[in-house]
């Protein structure tokens, strides 16, 4: 029987590449988007060319008053498509950057980033944490910028920072169950991230292209894989990690 992964913000960029990774291990995938339905469904459609069941699943990550409405959508998708009344792996993908300096950064900013990034993820997992099955998996993403830094993310940085220290607390306290809690800390990648900062702008992607041991900025290929890995039974003795996957990104 296929392990079931959620994925959140998997309509796109490095979600996207994590869900199909998964997929074409062998693994089924609830494709979990806040506002493009069509790019889901299109993901939905390579899953299911890929010989496995998906489904989307509308959620936008800064709405915690709809997470129980969401775990209801979730339950009725595990019930009806999967004859489960749970999942295996959740990925806390989704988010958004602000490549804004210190000094100007805003309330507001500041308040999006721990919204979505650190409150959407606490209160998400807390919420689903019924639905997951005893020896899951739970993946955080996190960022390379909370080991080295860059001018423009420190809110951005910090917001990761303290999912890093939420993935080790998850990992203690739901260690009982046999569910693994890692993180998961890309370095720069191309993506639309930021805007498409690093994917979009010669020079950030030369400057980052330079710091990087293995001579390039990374590509969604170079994430999604790995993240797919960490999932299987392979990994099962890692928990309570972060785990960077840069290319040696300043080192």
């Amino acid at each position: 029987m296929s392990k079931i992964a959620l994925v959140t913000g998997a309509n796109r960029g490095l979600g996207r590449n994590t869900a199909l990774s998964i997929a074409r291990r062998g693994g089924d995938v609830v494709v979990a988007y806040r506002g493009n339905a069509e790019q889901a469904g299109e993901v939905v459609a390579e899953i299911n060319a890929l010989g496995q069941k998906a489904v989307a699943l509308q959620l936008d990550m800064a709405q915690f008053e709809d997470f129980p409405r969401f775990a209801e959508a979730l339950r009725a998708s595990l019930r009806d498509i999967w004859g489960r009344d749970s999942f295996d792996h959740l990925v806390n993908n989704a988010g958004h950057g602000e490549f804004t300096p210190f000094a100007l950064t805003t309330p507001a900013e500041l308040d999006g980033l721990f919204d979505v990034h650190v409150k959407g993820v606490y209160f998400l997992t807390q919420t689903l944490l019924p639905l997951i099955a005893d020896g899951g998996r739970i993946v955080n993403f996190s960022t390379g910028l909370t080991r080295f830094s860059a001018a423009g993310f420190s809110a951005y940085a910090a917001a990761k920072g303290a999912v890093e220290v939420l993935t080790r607390y998850l990992a203690q306290e739901l260690g009982p169950r046999g569910i693994t809690v890692n993180a998961v800390a890309p370095g720069a990648i191309e993506t639309d991230f930021g805007g498409g900062v690093v994917r979009d702008n010669p020079d950030m992607n030369a400057r980052y292209a330079g710091l990087t041991a293995l001579g390039r900025v990374g590509l969604p290929d170079d994430i999604g894989p790995m993240v797919a890995s960490l999932l299987s039974d392979d990994n099962r003795w890692v928990t309570g990690q972060r785990i960077e996957v840069s290319g040696g990104q300043a080192i």
